[in-house]
């Protein structure tokens, strides 16, 4: 079903962070660009769909103050709204903003950090774009910022911070499908596994309260289409909810260690998953609407040797490609369907 591309060479490895790639399409312009986490910097890729051209980037991570700051970096994503794409890093310092090809800094927020030393680490990580004009980022202390981003320019404002959760938020997602009908616009996940599902406006609402009584796994990447949730989790399965009720759809025993990432591909309903054992997968989601019910159907699956997978995401809505990166590894692995 898929086939082996040529490698994506990097400027350094891979740090061994959950979603640690992103990826961001440019078709006017027939590029795809690339984004992955090494300790205190972003190494960003620009390539070309002929494979012909790439060009590289590095952005570093920030701190008041502070000529070169040496805190680390937890994710790299972009956010895509619909006046303006923007790039957001998240470290143990505060949250930058870019526009998308990572030239210009067109925002910065500082995280509270205690004055005395504390066991309670302070980091920022989990990201999503919401709707028209809303970035979300969650923080370790739990809480949600809520930032309202302009069509363009630099008066990012932070708008509302949105306290539900109890324990460091590990993955934010927004509703990917782009229906309208869909009451239910984010989802959040924490350290514990509960998971909080949000409609998005002037003042967000908690719809639904998804605790984790049947696992007690850690939640480490989340998604949301057509309004059902699908989470992975540290015990290497896949669940399946109705956003609003929380109603259980499906559960798979997909991996045999530790997921790192999942993504869909939208308009195909394909579903991506990868973990710490080296593989990563390619399942389908199908929705009928008459029942309410959402089944997932496995469709590939390909082992990337002696590799610790951290990030995995489809190039396109489709899910005709996808890339992979892995703990230490220099380089972004791609595959197409043949």
């Amino acid at each position: 079903m898929y086939h082996k591309e040529k490698s994506i060479q990097m400027k350094s490895s891979a740090s061994a962070l959950y979603n640690n790639l992103s990826v961001l399409r440019i078709a006017p312009r027939s590029l795809t660009y690339f984004t992955v986490v090494h300790a205190n910097m972003v190494n960003m890729v620009s390539a070309s769909w002929d494979g012909l051209n790439y060009s590289h980037r590095q952005l570093q991570s920030k701190e008041a103050n502070v000529a070169t700051s040496s805190s680390l970096i937890m994710q790299a994503a972009w956010c895509v709204l619909p006046s303006r794409d923007i790039l957001v890093l998240t470290s143990q310092k505060g949250i930058q903003m870019y526009e998308s090809d990572g030239s210009i800094m067109v925002y910065w927020h500082a995280l509270d950090t205690p004055e005395t030393q504390t066991a309670q680490a302070v980091f920022a990580r989990g990201i999503a774009a919401v709707r028209e004009k809303y970035i979300c980022v969650g923080i370790s202390s739990g809480s949600m910022l809520v930032f309202d981003v302009p069509i363009k320019g630099s008066n990012i404002t932070l708008s509302e911070v949105l306290e539900e959760h109890k324990e460091s938020i590990t993955d934010l997602a927004s509703e990917c499908s782009g229906s309208l009908e869909c009451i239910a616009d984010m989802v959040s996940a924490d350290d514990s596994g509960n998971l909080c599902v949000w409609k998005s406006g002037e003042d967000f609402q908690l719809l639904n309260k998804i605790p984790d009584k049947a696992i007690e796994a850690f939640c480490s990447s989340v998604k949301l289409w057509k309004g059902t949730v699908v989470a992975g989790y540290g015990t290497g399965q896949i669940r399946l909810y109705e956003a609003v009720t929380g109603i259980v759809h499906a559960e798979v025993n997909a991996h045999a260690r530790w997921i790192y990432s999942l993504d869909i591909a939208p308009f195909s309903g394909l579903l991506l998953s990868a973990a710490e054992d080296s593989l990563v997968r390619v399942w389908h989601l199908t929705m009928t609407p008459e029942t309410n019910s959402v089944e997932i159907v496995h469709m590939y699956n390909e082992c990337v040797t002696d590799t610790q997978i951290c990030g995995a995401k489809f190039c396109d809505g489709d899910g005709y490609a996808f890339a992979v990166t892995g703990y230490d590894l220099s380089e972004i692995i791609r595959y197409t369907q043949v």
